[in-house]
């Protein structure tokens, strides 16, 4: 597994070493007007329908406006993503926040986030209906497709202290992304690490057309925020108005996003072709209120240092990093974050 991450890392980088725009889903960039400044953009994972937000700032000329032309390219999860920002391959990227945390407090790469894509954590276990897995007190004893290092593997401890369930008693599969919902499927695992808007593809996976059972971290960990907007340390400090011109484009696509998911599904397929738009509509549908959640009245991207500093108190609490290892001020620029 450790051999097919670097691999696909390696595909990221030669991808963004490129200097030819195409419409696929390897590498899309804007016009390549020579006025506009040259930035390379890493999704959080793949070019599933949670990330056509930024495919509809570059169709939509948010980029362009704000003065930028844009590489879209394929993102390989959270810590290949932070890797790639940390030695330039990328100027910004997604990770999902509590991994960003983990892995800084481990390793110290030169990357902070500026804003939130999502308030809430997507992270969750899911199941299928009929099968072992109805509540969090199932999990003991169960198989868990997932692949090594992924944010619901790497949070797992996390969750399982607040749902008060040992956390070694549930034995995670390495499995590869791709094969996860046909895994579920077969019912070779009781369950499978899933962001929850990767519900509506396991489902279609599924020639049973069970229901899907979901585990949403947030649910136990309302504190956790999702996926967040990470640039390079020197970036930030160097070009700040860069960084906000960049992020405000970036949320304007997801603003759109929320407000019309089909229209951003449809966009999403322009560039990526092999995008099934019934799909990528529901995951956008079920991201909503992952974006602006109901009590949330604040700014999209907004970022709270409150919340941050409970975050990382709670993964010190669980044993996910140590005390001391990582601050706020470590993992998040606050003056950078939109503000309501």
């Amino acid at each position: 597994m450790r051999l097919r991450r670097s691999a696909v890392a390696l595909v990221a980088v030669l991808a963004l070493a490129g200097v030819s725009a195409c419409n696929d889903d390897s590498k899309t960039s804007a016009s390549g007007d020579a006025q506009l400044e040259k930035v390379n953009y890493l999704t959080s994972f793949n070019t599933f329908g949670r990330e056509a937000y930024a495919y509809v700032a570059l169709e939509k000329g948010y980029f362009k406006d704000a003065g930028f032309d844009v590489t879209i390219t394929p993102g390989s999860g959270t810590v290949d993503v932070l890797k790639l920002v940390a030695g330039g391959q990328a100027d910004y990227g997604i990770g999902d926040f509590t991994a960003t945390v983990i892995t800084l407090a481990k390793q110290k790469l030169p990357v902070t986030s500026v804003g939130m894509v999502h308030q809430r954590s997507l992270a969750a276990i899911v199941a299928l209906g009929g099968g072992k897995i109805k509540t969090p007190q199932d999990l003991v004893g169960a198989r868990i497709g997932d692949q090594p290092g992924s944010t619901n593997t790497v949070m797992f401890p996390l969750y399982a202290k607040a749902a008060n369930i040992p956390a070694d008693q549930t034995d995670f599969i390495p499995s590869p992304p791709p094969g996860l919902p046909a895994l579920l499927a077969s019912d070779k695992v009781d369950g499978i690490g899933q962001f929850v808007v990767g519900v509506p593809l396991v489902e279609k996976a599924d020639p049973k057309k069970r229901k899907a059972v979901v585990l949403p971290y947030g649910e136990k960990l309302p504190d956790l925020y999702g996926n967040a907007i990470v640039t390079r340390n020197d970036l930030a400090k160097d070009h700040p108005d860069q960084v906000k011109k960049f992020t405000a484009a970036l949320l304007k696509g997801l603003q759109d996003t929320i407000d019309d998911p089909a229209a951003a599904a449809a966009i999403l397929k322009k560039y990526v072709p092999k995008t099934d738009l019934e799909v990528a509509t529901a995951e956008l549908n079920l991201m909503k209120p992952y974006v602006k959640p109901a009590d949330f009245n604040g700014a999209l991207g907004e970022v709270d240092p409150g919340r941050v500093e409970r975050i990382i108190g709670a993964l010190v609490d669980a044993k996910q990093v140590q005390a001391g290892a990582v601050t706020p001020a470590d993992v998040v620029n606050d003056a950078l974050a939109p503000k309501g």
